[in-house]
């Protein structure tokens, strides 16, 4: 939501409290109206009976009657009076189980709560916190950072506007404050002069405004912030933002480089210091039917491989592992190294089949953009007509690609589109439902093709697994991983949605034994997959764990790397490891 949304809402909160005040004295003069009525047709009928009674005595029995109390003690004789008092009878049940609990919830209980929920929000941090993160606004991507940053100890802060969304928050047990996104009082009390690192997620025009606001409260904290639309980097860039992402931009870009094509070239996916993370298929080159022992062995440079995945699972790294057509290659290596694996392994006499890309938004035509640069020939299936040509001619001028019109969920389209000869497809729109179907339609029309989808949301991510996916990236992981890096706090590769390559210090414990070590995984869940150096340099001459300070390279999910904080670290503070503005 904008700063010029919230400030309409904020000033159609005065008409709206009044519109409540009226409706809460309309229920209130209502039942006091119905009771005098009742009252007064209780004194006449039972004048006609010839019974005198006081007004006093009128309202006690139209009371009681309507409540369904009814105490008998003033009852009538007559067929007329009897009618009246089921009337009464029937009027109170409808008011007072209908119109008046919901005055009571609506203009009492429900503002209570609010009241008693805004009240425990709190509104500014401790003076003593530093070097936290604050996140302003609170969507897929900074809840993902958020739930990040408590796994490693990290102090982040929500900036939230909305009270009853900042104490659902805090119910969460995550450190929040409310208070207007348009305010430096408001980032003023989070403490941003003190953070490390302000990050924003909230439309581009609401992103410029937060920019300017926290420039003028903490001129030297870094300001990151996502821009939907490229024409929007630059402003946002004038506004104070040191770091802009552009994550439809990015999450295409991270989806093309999870297409292992056809010939078994590397594809680089992520990088710590000189050292190169990539992917490499094995179909079609000599490394199936050869077991893992032997495939190391048969490299001719000093290329590391960091794991083995099929399906976008892990598979444990034991030399009888046999490699299969559906192996991938976790690789990592220096750019000659990698070079020399191609040169030893990619079928460079085959050329790249197509690649399929359904969906021509933003995160399409950001990863067809990628697929041309690498010489990989690409078909864009767009259902509205001439939403690629237009966007890549308002943007980009003249660019190697091809669309084919049509709903991507029809077989004559994808058959038009060539599915029958491309080695994969990205599933790239934004509903999370639909990608679930394209994955399940494609994975049954063939099933031996590369499918890499798209997830809005990580809640989704195993779905998209089951529906034969065999790589999956979420926009909120992306973002987060993106986010976190350029925090300068633990660099991070998402290897596949769920399994990230990170960084850790050496534990103690651990010292002297074997990089192969068994027992990490058994109890944790996580991989060590190399030894490296303070700086994040990895060491390749080492098969067991020195006792000098550095890290440990470990692979593995959030829940695996929680546990092994626990068991290996204590849950230590998470300390920065490099500059802010490091990019990934």
């Amino acid at each position: 939501m904008g700063l010029p949304e919230r400030r309409r809402r904020r000033a159609e909160h005065v008409p709206a409290a009044r519109r409540k005040s009226r409706a809460g004295v309309l229920i209130v003069a209502i039942g006091a109206l119905m009771v005098l009525l009742d009252a007064i047709g209780f004194l006449v009928l039972m004048a006609l009976e010839g019974r005198e009674h006081s007004l006093a005595t009128a309202i006690y029995w139209a009371i009681t009657t309507m409540s369904t109390l009814g105490y008998g003690d003033i009852t009538f004789d007559s067929d007329a009076g009897r009618l009246f008092s089921v009337w009464v009878l029937l009027s109170g049940v409808v008011y007072m189980l209908v119109l008046l609990p919901f005055f009571v919830i609506q203009y009492m209980v429900t503002p209570w709560l609010d009241r008693r929920r805004t009240s425990r929000t709190p509104r500014k941090v401790p003076a003593a916190l530093r070097d936290h993160v604050l996140l302003v606004g609170s969507d897929a991507v900074t809840q993902a950072f958020a739930a990040r940053a408590e796994r490693s100890q990290v102090p982040a802060v929500l900036v939230v506007e909305d009270p009853i969304e900042a104490g659902r928050i805090h119910d969460q047990g995550r450190q929040v404050i409310v208070g207007p996104l348009d305010s430096a009082m408001t980032y003023r009390n989070a403490g941003a002069e003190r953070a490390r690192l302000v990050v924003s997620t909230l439309t581009d025009t609401a992103n410029t405004n937060v920019a300017f606001t926290v420039r003028q409260v903490g001129g030297d904290v870094s300001v990151a912030v996502t821009a939907s639309k490229p024409v929007s980097v630059d402003v946002l860039g004038l506004a104070g933002s040191d770091h802009v992402l552009e994550l439809g931009a990015v999450l295409g870009r991270e989806m093309a480089s999870r297409v292992l094509g056809s010939t078994g070239r590397v594809h680089r996916i992520g990088s710590f210091g000189d050292t190169y993370i990539a992917e490499a298929a094995a179909r079609d080159t000599a490394l199936v039917g050869m077991t893992l022992g032997e495939a190391i062995g048969s490299l001719r440079s000093c290329v590391r491989i960091l794991a083995i995945m099929r399906k976008g699972r892990l598979r444990p790294l034991k030399p009888e592992l046999q490699i299969t057509e559906t192996t991938v290659l976790i690789l990592a290596g220096e750019a000659d190294e990698l070079a020399a694996y191609d040169e030893q392994f990619q079928v460079s006499e085959q050329s790249e089949d197509p690649v399929i890309i359904l969906g021509g938004g933003r995160v399409g035509r950001s990863a067809s953009r990628e697929l041309t640069a690498q010489g990989i020939p690409n078909t864009i299936v767009e259902q509205l007509p001439g939403r690629v040509e237009n966007s890549y001619s308002a943007l980009e001028g003249t660019a190697s690609y091809t669309v084919v019109d049509g709903d991507a969920a029809d077989q004559r389209i994808l058959r038009r589109a060539g599915l029958d000869r491309a080695s994969a497809v990205l599933v790239t729109p934004r509903d999370d439902d639909l990608n679930v179907y394209l994955t399940l339609f494609c994975r049954r029309l063939r099933p031996e093709l590369q499918v890499v989808s798209r997830a809005t949301y990580e809640r989704n991510v195993a779905t998209l697994y089951r529906a034969g996916a065999d790589s999956v990236l979420s926009y909120a992981t992306i973002g987060a991983t993106d986010l976190w890096n350029h925090a300068g706090l633990s660099h991070r590769v998402l290897v596949a949605e769920g399994n990230e390559l990170f960084l850790a210090p050496r534990p103690s414990s651990l010292v002297r034994r074997s990089v192969r070590n068994s027992e990490v995984h058994r109890r944790t869940g996580c991989h060590i997959v190399a030894v490296a150096e303070e700086d994040g340099t990895l060491r390749y001459d080492t098969e067991s764990i020195p006792s000098s300070p550095g890290k440990l390279l470990l692979l593995g999910d959030r829940h695996a790397e929680r546990l092994f904080r626990e068991a290996y670290l204590k849950r230590r503070r998470l300390r920065p490891t490099g500059p802010v503005g490091q990019n990934r």
